[in-house]
């Protein structure tokens, strides 16, 4: 409500003229008794005067309660839908700043779900909350009526709202942990229809369409159940707590006939009370609305709070690398990582240099961190202790977007938004204009990406679909480098950057990075021979450790784990282009 103070303060003051005017019905209609039906029953005469009375009285009271449900409504939806809104925002803020090795250790799925159906969840008691304060409102102004008009049917009335709050109490006794697994369940829903969605390829390649519709029948079952459990303790319930006013009204009408049997009071006393008890029925269930909202407001508000106090940001400082133009340095020296959860480091005591100018290939055997190393270059994961230095400048103390100015990665997976050729390549920055569509289209020819994108139906403007499903896999690690290259990176990094291309493909790139690397520094991991040997230097990694370093040819002659390896490599690339070969013939 703070975050809210102007739709509030709305909602609340419609709420309160809402129940005024709900208070004002029992009012009225014991006024009306009292002035004109009554006088017309016992004169067995009605004047047209007193039906305007009664018309009169009852539009003023109606106008009222219009008004009040208008604006209580209306700007209580506005409050919850801005705080839903506000929340995402939030969230989503988190998820940019937390560092990867956080997002590697919570499922995308569950991450999705934090993100909508729990804060959906945290908010959705807002809708009610105005109405229940209202009924707060009305309920005082019921009470001081009650206890006006008389005080032993008062006295009746009250034994009421005890049971109320009782059945109410525990109604969230036994609500509280259903709703919780309910709201659990919605997220690994979620979990489990986004892991499908993301490996359709793999589901639908092995044939697992009926495994994975399995699965998710199961949790799907499993969260249909949980909800009906959810379904019969309200079924149960709320008829109770809706019944205890109704055996309050009844109560006051049979003591308050008794009453007027005796002389005691007045026959609009009772009407007017117990049509106050009628009336109250309704409103006091706002009460169990709102309580009925708590405990999965609660459990969502959990769930969004772990996000937003989630621990591993990433800190930045305040200095900035050097305005110059030219190739950038890296330096990772004597650096240890752990994966989370890992007991043993990733990553032990690596040390590369990558001078200004120069391009360092990154070799070593599948799983030996190669990928980790680049990502700690960069600075997209921080690490457990050592020095990483761009330009001399320590990594932890740069300030954010420093970096990224400065330094590109092109990643192994390469991922395509669902846009245009040029949006894929700018990502959004302005390209409306020839001198930039240029700027496009050389990098493109850089990456070996320019044929293919001229004969798109649209060139630059063509749409290549979600995850650019409508292209190759080389073709997307070209539009991939073709993004690097056109902000000039002073530091580009590539993560096996060209394994999806045909090796001609590959040695044009490369001659293209060659010709235009005099302004930037390249660190690659690299499998092919083609790659290695455009390397002015090679590092050597095997389990984490950086075992040697120098040119290819000193490698090749004193470390035999690097020799058998790209003697391997060099093996299966003489054996794919002797098939080629034969293909051919």
């Amino acid at each position: 409500m703070r975050d809210q103070p102007r739709a509030t303060a709305i909602a609340v003051l419609g709420a309160i003229l809402w129940a005024a005017a709900t208070v004002g019905n029992a009012w009225a209609i014991g006024f009306v008794t009292d002035r004109v039906i009554e006088p017309a029953y016992l004169e067995q005469s009605f004047t047209s005067g007193g039906l305007w009375l009664i018309f009169g009285v009852l539009v003023a009271i109606l106008v009222v309660n219009v008004i009040g449900v208008i604006l209580r409504r209306v700007w209580a939806t506005i409050a919850g839908f801005n705080l839903q809104a506000d929340y995402r925002r939030r969230v989503t803020r988190r998820y940019l700043r937390l560092p990867l090795s956080w997002h590697h250790a919570h499922p995308s799925g569950q991450l999705l779900s934090n993100a909508h159906a729990d804060i959906e969840a945290t908010w959705q008691v807002f809708n009610p909350l105005p109405m229940a304060i209202g009924v707060v409102v009305m309920l005082i102004i019921a009470g001081a009526m009650m206890i006006m008009g008389d005080p032993f049917l008062a006295l009746i009335g009250f034994l009421v709202f005890p049971g109320l709050f009782v059945a109410n109490l525990i109604f969230q006794r036994f609500m509280s942990p259903r709703i919780t697994r309910a709201q659990q369940l919605r997220a690994e829903v979620a979990e489990v229809a986004h892991e499908s969605f993301e490996a359709g390829l793999v589901v639908k390649a092995m044939g697992r369409e009926d495994q994975e519709t399995e699965r998710f029948r199961g949790k799907a079952y499993e969260l249909r159940d949980a909800l009906i459990l959810v379904g019969r303790t309200r079924g149960v319930f709320e008829p109770v707590i809706e019944a205890i006013p109704t055996l309050g009204t009844l109560a006051v009408l049979g003591v308050g006939t008794w009453r007027v049997a005796r002389g005691d009071l007045a026959a609009a006393d009772v009407v007017q009370m117990a049509y106050l008890f009628s009336l109250l029925a309704f409103p006091v269930r706002a009460l169990g609305w709102v309580l009925a909202e708590i405990p999965r407001s609660v459990v969502g508000w959990d769930r969004v709070q772990n996000v937003l106090r989630a621990e591993g940001s990433m800190p930045f400082g305040e200095a900035t690398l050097p305005e110059r133009p030219g190739p950038a340095s890296s330096v990772v020296e004597d650096v240890f990582y752990s994966h989370e959860g890992e007991e043993q480091p990733t990553i032990r005591g690596v040390t590369i240099e990558v001078e200004e100018g120069s391009t360092t290939a990154l070799v070593g055997p599948t799983g030996s961190g190669k990928t980790t190393v680049t990502n700690l270059a960069l600075r997209l994961v921080d690490a457990d202790s050592g020095s990483v230095r761009i330009d001399g400048v320590e990594a932890r103390e740069l300030a954010r977007g420093e970096i990224p100015a400065v330094a590109t990665l092109v990643a192994q997976q390469t991922f395509m938004f669902d846009d245009t050729v040029r949006g894929n390549v700018t990502l959004g920055v302005d390209s409306a204009d020839a001198a930039t569509d240029e700027s496009v289209w050389e990098s493109l020819r850089i990456a070996q990406a320019d044929g293919f994108v001229r004969a798109l139906p649209s060139g630059l403007d063509t749409v290549i679909g979600e995850r650019g499903g409508t292209l190759s896999g080389g073709q997307r690690q070209r539009i991939a480098l073709a993004r690097a290259i056109w902000r000039s990176p002073r530091l580009l990094v590539l993560d096996d950057a060209t394994s999806a291309v045909d090796p001609s493909v590959e040695q044009a790139i490369l001659a293209g990075l060659r010709d235009a690397r005099a302004g930037m520094t390249v660190l690659v991991v690299a499998y092919r021979m083609a790659t290695i040997l455009l390397a002015d230097q090679v590092v050597y990694i095997e389990h984490g450790t950086v075992v040697d370093a120098g040119t290819h040819g000193e490698l090749v002659g004193r470390c035999k784990g690097y020799a058998d390896l790209v003697h391997a490599y060099a093996r299966e690339a003489a054996e794919r282009e002797a098939v080629a070969r034969e293909e051919e013939s």
